[in-house]
């Protein structure tokens, strides 16, 4: 995890500033049906669960480390009564690295909340310039009212794309997702000899594999890992299918929230593949 944290270099938000002081990932801007026009599109509520889950997981590893931290400090002193150095000194540089990280961690949580200040506070003002552009809609058409209207719907774009910006500077932070592939499980549905392709997409990222139930009941997959970038949108995607010689029969597809996996401890996943959960995917998702 300690590889996802922010650089030391990175600087704090204000107003106006928003876009100049990030290094960004790009924006969620999408192509309407106007040729060369583009939809910028953030999600408060979404953005808001993935905030939360990310600071939870961020204080469970700076607790572990700082439990860490405690107990070698307690080592540290008792080595030091009874003088093996070398012992002593290496207890030391642990104790140091420890401390190193946890500065990092609390550096780390520092940023993301300051990131999603900015973004809440990107939130009202849109929010209010949007009720103020309402209300001017209904009022009287003059020069004066038609000059503010286009002032606030300038405001409202404004502060629509600073959320974008701020919504790709927090998806560089979210970390990584590292998926084990655990096996299909159906009893009865499972045969030696069947052959399964297993599909997972993130977004744009994929990761297809094969595999096979061998005649102990054991299964061989050719793929058992694959590291997935978290976002702030999408949700993983499976999808199973049934190899039959050329032919290819579709088990079932599922969607699966990544919410739950910023957390220290590896995920055990069960998903139902089919309806009736005749056929389960198990996977592993550590953070």
């Amino acid at each position: 995890f300690s590889e996802i944290l922010f650089s030391p270099h990175s600087k704090s938000l204000s107003r106006g500033s928003v876009r100049s002081r990030m290094s960004l990932k790009p924006p969620k801007a999408y192509n309407s049906l106007q040729k060369g026009a583009l939809i910028w599109d953030p999600k408060p509520l979404q953005v808001k669960k993935i905030f939360e889950a990310l600071k939870k997981g961020l204080n469970e590893y700076l607790e572990a480390h700082q439990a860490e931290l405690d107990f070698l400090s307690e080592r540290h002193k008792d080595t030091k009564r009874n003088s093996r150095l070398a012992f002593y000194y290496d207890l030391d540089k642990q104790i140091r690295s420890v401390e190193r990280y946890i500065r990092k961690l609390e550096f780390h949580i520092s940023k993301v909340e300051e990131l999603y200040e900015a973004y809440c506070i990107q939130c009202r003002l849109r929010d209010g310039a949007t009720n103020m552009k309402q209300a001017f809609s209904l009022s009287p058409a003059t020069k004066a009212s038609r000059d503010s209207l286009l002032e606030l719907y300038r405001n409202v774009q404004e502060c629509t794309e600073d959320m974008c910006f701020i919504e790709g500077a927090l998806e560089v932070h979210l970390g990584e997702f590292h998926v084990r592939m655990k096996g299909l499980v159906g009893f009865a549905r499972l045969c030696p000899g069947d052959q399964y392709e297993v599909f997972v997409r993130l977004g744009r990222q994929k990761w297809r594999l094969k595999g096979k139930i061998e005649t102990d009941d054991s299964q061989t997959w050719d793929e058992e890992e694959k590291i997935f970038i978290p976002n702030l949108h999408e949700k993983f995607e499976i999808k199973v299918t049934e190899l039959r010689g050329l032919a290819t029969i579709l088990v079932g597809v599922v969607t699966c929230d990544s919410i739950n996996f910023f957390t220290t401890k590896p995920q055990a996943i069960l998903v139902d593949i089919t309806e009736l959960g005749t056929i389960k995917l198990r996977l592993e998702v550590l953070w």
